[in-house]
Formats: C-alpha cells, sequence, structure tokens
C-alpha cells in the first residue's frame, strides 16, 4: 500500500536529495561523454580506417551488463564503491552512439555545401566549426537524447555501488520490503527521463530548418 506520509515526512530528507544526485549523475556522465565523442566523431569521419576499431571497442562496452561493468570498476584500484564509479561507467555506454551520430552528422552535410564553403576560401578547420558541425547539430542532439534517456536509466543500478541517485529509494524500498519508497524512486526516474526525451526532441526539432518551415 502507497504511503502518502512518507512521501510527505521525506520530500526534503530523502526524496529531493535522490532526484537532484539522479540529475547529476546522468547530465554530467552525458556531458563527460560528449566531451570525449566529438573529437574522436570528428576524427573518424576523416579518417575512415578508425571507424571499424572505434565502434567495436565501444559496442563492447555497451554490451556489458551494467551490473557487471559496475562489479569490474569497483575491483579496479582508485576506484571503488561511489559516484564516481557510476560516472565512468554511464560515460562508457553513451560513447556508443554519441560516436556515430558525430559522425552521421557530419557525414549528412551535402558535399556541395563543402564545396561552396572551400570556393569561397574557408579552410578545412572554418569548415568544420562554421559549416559542418552546426548542419550537424540537429543528428548530435539525437544522439544526446538517446544517450540520455538510456543513462538516466542505468543511473538507478549505481546505487548498487553507492553511487545515489532514486536508485537509492529503489533498492532501500525493495530490501526494507517498502514499496511506497521504490514506486518514489521509480515513477521519478520515468518522468526525469521522459521530460529529458521531450525537451531534447523539441530542441532537435527547432534545430531541422524543414521542421521549422512545416510548423511556419
Amino acid at each position: 500500500m502507497f504511503d502518502w506520509g512518507w512521501v510527505s515526512n521525506n520530500i526534503t530528507d530523502e526524496i529531493l536529495p535522490a532526484l537532484i544526485g539522479h540529475i547529476y549523475l546522468s547530465f554530467v556522465s552525458v556531458a563527460i561523454a560528449l566531451l570525449i565523442s566529438l573529437p574522436i566523431g570528428i576524427l573518424v569521419s576523416r579518417y575512415r580506417k578508425v571507424y571499424p576499431p572505434v565502434t567495436f571497442i565501444t559496442g563492447l562496452l555497451f554490451s556489458i551488463p551494467s551490473l557487471a561493468l559496475f562489479a569490474l570498476l569497483v575491483s579496479v584500484p582508485g576506484l571503488g564503491l561511489g559516484s564516481t564509479t557510476v560516472i565512468i561507467a554511464l560515460v562508457s555506454y553513451s560513447l556508443l552512439v554519441l560516436i556515430r551520430n558525430v559522425v552521421a552528422g557530419i557525414d549528412s552535410v551535402p558535399e556541395e555545401t563543402r564545396d561552396a564553403a572551400r570556393g569561397m576560401g574557408l579552410t578545412n578547420r572554418q569548415i568544420l566549426f562554421r559549416v559542418e558541425l552546426p548542419l550537424a547539430l540537429p543528428v548530435i542532439v539525437a544522439g544526446i537524447r538517446i544517450a540520455t534517456v538510456t543513462i538516466i536509466g542505468i543511473a538507478t543500478i549505481g546505487a548498487y555501488i553507492s553511487g545515489g541517485g532514486l536508485g537509492e529509494l529503489i533498492f532501500t524500498g525493495i530490501s526494507r520490503n517498502f514499496p511506497t519508497r521504490v514506486i518514489v524512486g521509480a515513477v521519478l526516474a520515468t518522468l526525469l527521463a521522459v521530460l529529458a526525451d521531450l525537451t531534447l526532441l523539441a530542441v532537435e526539432r527547432y534545430l531541422r530548418p524543414w521542421a521549422r518551415t512545416r510548423r511556419a
């Protein structure tokens, strides 16, 4: 039975800190993964020979079950339990989709657009930052959206290794046979994922010129 009294009494002490911790874990992880993925994606788009090994390594990381990856990282000297270990794992899960979308976004830029930029005297570096990346942004944001929603879900398991977040409510509720904790943690994680998805979807659509034209 759901206990509304527990919810009202523990909003500031347990629920809100767990929510803030979950947001921290998720969005810091995606931000770090994006900082790693952007230069790798740009490199891969220029040198295709490195694409297969990059996708193999990131795909291998993505295929490892989350609990197994958490357990492996905990055993690494200097890491152990805590949010840092969780963030490293979440970053690892984000790399595949982000790198693929950076490459796909750059590939989606028409060659005639690059030729026109070269005809205007732009260097390769200027073409990258003034033409390719701006035009690739909708596809990159689509990758960020997928990675963010995925990571919000996986981050709940981070509580298993003392990483904090909403998973703490869920695991504690299960261990104490207290469904209210489980429901609150699960519902908030779901709402957070839906909110992030809708927000980034709106950004993605705004960045697509044809979507803006259709709305107009």
